[in-house]
């Protein structure tokens, strides 16, 4: 995000700049004019426009949407439509979900070799991938010596660092050390679980190539749910911590 523009005035540039700002290409920008997800800019002299950072940042998620989830433009501009709508909540629900819940990523996503380029990768910083390391939250394979990420690693890493970027640092007093008793929540409860599930399976006459499949499904079904119920719960606490806020003043 560059300075120079505020989120609503804008600043005067050409096409081209606004291009090489958002990585879209001049005729493509053009062509979301003219189907009307984006507004005509105000010139301001001749191929001059002035464009706020908000305009860049629609372009910046059509974007997004168009290469992460191949929607039409039809079907983003009705997205984008109830964005105007949402509440914060949802709008930054979109924003890191759109971030870190991109299927092209998951489907060609490699491991990443080695403590140095994970930490290019993610931007977080030594001393607290070996902590993380030491506590199990981030947890490497081995492969001829060297620590091998996987992609949720990956992204933990970057979450990690995000957590950072919005306050929630060592700097400002929030101990990363409180998620270490969540992870160890987790490993034991999916540990349980995956036992359950495979004896329940193994009781019925089933390959194992069916097992596997049902393993892999069930895996994927129970992270949203763990992700849904996760976000359900706080949203219910915030709520009830923010009304009785109101009612002690």
């Amino acid at each position: 995000m560059h300075s120079d523009i505020s989120k609503h005035s804008g600043i005067g540039m050409k096409i081209s700049e606004l291009s090489q700002r958002t990585g879209v290409s001049k005729e493509t920008i053009h062509h979301y004019i003219h189907v009307g997800l984006l507004r005509k800019p105000r010139k301001t002299k001749e191929n001059v426009a002035n464009y706020s950072e908000s305009y860049l940042e629609r372009i910046r998620i059509i974007k997004k949407l168009r290469d992460d989830y191949f929607l039409p433009l039809p079907v983003i501009k009705d997205l984008i439509k109830k964005q105007k709508t949402q509440s914060r909540s949802e709008k930054y629900a979109f924003q890191f979900l759109s971030e870190y819940f991109r299927p092209v990523d998951r489907l060609m996503s490699d491991a990443v070799i080695g403590a140095d380029n994970f930490q290019k990768v993610t931007g977080l910083g030594k001393k607290w991938l070996a902590k993380m390391e030491n506590w199990g939250i981030i947890t490497a394979d081995k492969r001829a010596g060297d620590p091998v990420y996987s992609y949720d690693d990956v992204a933990i890493g970057k979450l990690l660092v995000d957590l950072e970027r919005i306050g929630l640092g060592p700097q400002n007093g929030f101990d990363p050390e409180a998620l270490r008793p969540a992870a160890d929540l987790f490993r034991k409860l999916v540990q349980k679980d995956v036992k359950r599930f495979m004896r329940l399976l193994g009781q019925g006459n089933i390959s194992e190539e069916s097992l596997r499949e049902k393993g892999d499904q069930a895996r994927e079904i129970m992270c949203l749910f763990f992700y849904h119920i996760y976000r359900k719960f706080v949203l219910e606490e915030y709520s009830n911590y923010f009304k009785s806020e109101r009612r002690l003043e």
